[in-house]
Formats: C-alpha cells, sequence, structure tokens
C-alpha cells in the first residue's frame, strides 16, 4: 500500500494562500509533481503566482489556458505549469506531459497542472493540492461552480477582473504521495506548523 500523508489548512485571508505557496516552493526538489484542484476561482492561478516567485521566477505566472503548458527556467528550479481547462480526457495523452516529470527530454523541475482531475493517469507520486472555498463563503462564488450553465464564455482570466468580489479565505487540502513527496510535506508541517491553521 502506497504511503500517504495529508495536511488540512485554513487561510483566512489571501497572504496566507500566497505564504503556504511560497513555503512550499522553498521545499520542492527535482522531480515534484503537484495536482492542483479547485473550482474556477478557488484560487490555483494565485497559489501558483506566489509559488512561481518564492522560486525566483520574475515573469508573473498567469494560467496557460490556451498556451496549454508554460516553461520557466530561471528560477531555482525549471518550473513546467500545465492547465487542462480546456481539454477533455481523450486528448490529454497526446500531450506525452510524462515527459516532463521523466527528465529525459526536459531538464528535471517542477511540473504544476492545474484541473488535474482530468488527467486520465495519474502520476503514481505527487504531491495534490485542493483549493475550496469555506462552506460560509460560498454564496459569493456560486456562479463559478458550473460556468457552462450561463450563456457567457468564463475563463480563468476573466476571474481578475472579478477578485475584489470572491472571498478571500480558503480551505487547502495537501495529499502527499510516495516517499519524496511525503518528506516535503513532513519538512513544511515541521517548520512551518505554528505559522499556519491546522483542520
Amino acid at each position: 500500500m502506497t504511503e500517504t500523508l495529508k495536511i488540512d489548512l485554513y487561510a483566512d485571508n489571501l497572504g496566507k494562500t500566497q505564504a503556504i505557496a511560497t513555503q512550499l516552493a522553498q521545499l520542492v526538489t527535482a522531480g515534484t509533481i503537484m495536482l492542483l484542484d479547485g473550482n474556477l476561482g478557488s484560487g490555483k492561478t494565485t497559489f501558483m503566482q506566489a509559488f512561481g516567485l518564492a522560486l525566483g521566477i520574475s515573469n508573473t505566472i498567469t494560467s496557460p489556458t490556451f498556451t496549454l503548458i508554460d516553461e520557466y527556467t530561471e528560477g531555482r528550479l525549471p518550473l513546467y505549469h500545465i492547465d487542462l481547462y480546456r481539454l477533455e480526457s481523450p486528448q490529454i495523452p497526446s500531450l506525452h506531459l510524462e515527459e516532463y516529470w521523466r527528465g529525459n527530454d526536459f531538464p528535471l523541475g517542477v511540473v504544476a497542472i492545474e484541473w488535474a482531475s482530468k488527467l486520465p493517469n495519474i502520476p503514481r507520486q505527487h504531491l495534490r493540492i485542493n483549493l475550496s472555498v469555506p462552506t460560509r463563503s460560498q454564496s459569493n462564488t456560486n456562479i463559478f461552480e458550473n460556468p457552462e450553465t450561463f450563456n457567457l464564455e468564463l475563463d480563468e482570466g476573466d476571474l481578475d477582473d472579478l477578485e475584489d468580489d470572491l472571498p478571500k479565505d480558503r480551505h487547502i487540502e495537501l495529499t502527499a504521495i510516495g516517499a519524496d513527496h511525503i518528506e516535503i510535506l513532513r519538512k513544511f508541517k515541521h517548520q512551518f506548523k505554528h505559522q499556519f491553521k491546522y483542520q
């Protein structure tokens, strides 16, 4: 049975969500795979922006909704940022995403996949990051739960203009599978146990 470690965090403001991403960026190693999930507006891009900045990436990270994959090589580790929002599961194998964590064709770095629930095959070892708005805050985000039910096209980038209307608190669930990713999460919990509220 594969070893698993899970941590539930509550961030009561945007700064704490960014701090969690920053702390993780200081601990990840070459070969880390991060699978990010959460509804539109849950904070995946905000998380990745803080993560990238902490890795030493000067360019502002945006979700590669249309380009699908953005590669950043200037930081402490290469970052491969992948967004599967516009794809269906049968389309994903043609991207050959596994090449990014094999380290043969690309320098081994950190692979971050948004909308990872669409992956037809989940990497055996990974760190899953699930962001959600706590129940009491969801009244302002119902429109983002199922955007396809509306007659307007919602892109992830459109949420930047609506950020002030979204709740700032987040429930962040971190689940590590595999020895290397569990070690990252153990270090995170040990080093920063006094900074964040655990649930």
